[in-house]
């Protein structure tokens, strides 16, 4: 039996270390981390290589279930993974532990809340933009196509699809510039 920890947090400026800390002090053998949205589980290649070597017997520890899954159908694949390979998950800061009847069901509450609150903060964050928008300081992504060089090109005599392709972009954004300055 291995005792497997795994650490993430959001945004590279966020620090692994106390998750870690408290995934050595609970007798992890190995400890994977990495700084990766938890909103899906894609592109989590730390924790696709621990899925991978579970073996039964194995457990896996967190620190909070938000730190492994933020929605509920992720958290699903997840603990059936684990189930398939016969290992078990375990918590260091909620009473988790799929081991037992109460474990399961508590992770599961915890599922629910992980992506209530996911869910939460994509709406407030939308919420915010619209009240950036009507007051005016909300423009969006600044443009990253200069439409006068494409304009330029245009009266040069070069196609649509010489101009995407010289500029990089796509040309159907050519056509956009091109119609929107006719």
């Amino acid at each position: 039996m291995t005792i497997y920890g795994y650490a993430r947090v959001s945004t590279t400026d966020q620090d692994l270390t106390i998750q870690q800390q408290a995934l050595q002090a609970t007798g992890c053998q190995v400890i994977r981390s990495e700084k990766v949205s938890g909103t899906s589980t894609a592109g989590r290649k730390e924790l696709q290589t621990l899925l991978a070597f579970f073996q039964a017997g194995d457990v896996l520890v967190v620190t909070r279930i938000d730190r492994l899954a933020r929605s509920i159908a992720d958290l699903q694949t997840i603990m059936h993974t684990l189930k398939d390979k016969g290992a078990a998950l375990r918590c260091t800061e909620q009473p988790v532990d799929t081991t037992t009847a109460a474990g399961k069901a508590f992770l599961d509450m915890l599922g629910v809340f992980a992506e209530f609150e996911t869910n939460l903060r994509r709406e407030r964050q939308l919420e915010g933009i619209k009240a950036a928008k009507e007051r005016g300081i909300y423009t969006g992504r600044k443009s990253s196509i200069d439409p006068e060089r494409v304009r330029q090109l245009k009266d040069e005599g070069i196609g649509p699809a010489e101009i995407a392709k010289r500029l990089g972009i796509g040309r159907a954004s050519v056509y956009r510039i091109l119609s929107a300055g006719s």
